[in-house]
């Protein structure tokens, strides 16, 4: 049976919705009630989640089950092999999945992406380093690329 588990973030009100096959949806929202009861399926990922926002976790282990295409799976599995605190653009995203002419569709795969931050479609940054489109807002993507950031620098961008 499907769970859902709203929980504070520094970006927002953070939704995780999932069940005994893993987290098929992490998003954010600009507020919602938060839950005073977190689900066993999901207790792990909240955790995790915290960890992450603390500064204390860079990858995630828990059971992701994100619902796609069968591109769109392709796409995001390439997104986890983007190391934390890196980046990549579009077009090596593109190479790297092999066909650069491709890279629209990366985009809207990137784009489609139901697990913010785990699955980390934020480190995709366009070919000249601009922080282009992001769901979230580019506030969250830069945020969230200072929050990886190895160096204690002001601002990235």
């Amino acid at each position: 049976m499907e769970q859902i588990v709203f929980i504070p973030s520094p970006l927002g009100t953070t939704k995780i919705v999932g069940d005994e096959n893993g987290v098929s949806v992490i998003s954010i929202l600009q507020e919602g009630e938060l839950s005073k009861k977190i689900p066993k399926e999901l207790k792990e990922a909240v955790t995790q989640l915290n960890e992450y926002f603390d500064g204390k976790r860079q990858n995630f282990d828990f059971k992701i089950n994100p619902k796609g295409t069968e591109f769109q799976q392709k796409v995001w599995q390439e997104l986890l092999a983007i190391p934390f605190g890196k980046t990549m653009s579009y077009l090596d995203l593109s190479k790297k999945l092999g066909d650069v002419k491709a890279i629209r569709a990366v985009a809207s795969a990137n784009g489609k992406n139901p697990l913010w931050i785990v699955v980390p479609c934020h480190r995709v940054i366009g070919t000249d380093g601009s922080l282009t489109g992001y769901a979230g807002g580019l506030w969250r993507k830069k945020w969230l690329l200072e929050h990886e950031s190895p160096s204690l620098q002001q601002s990235l961008f």
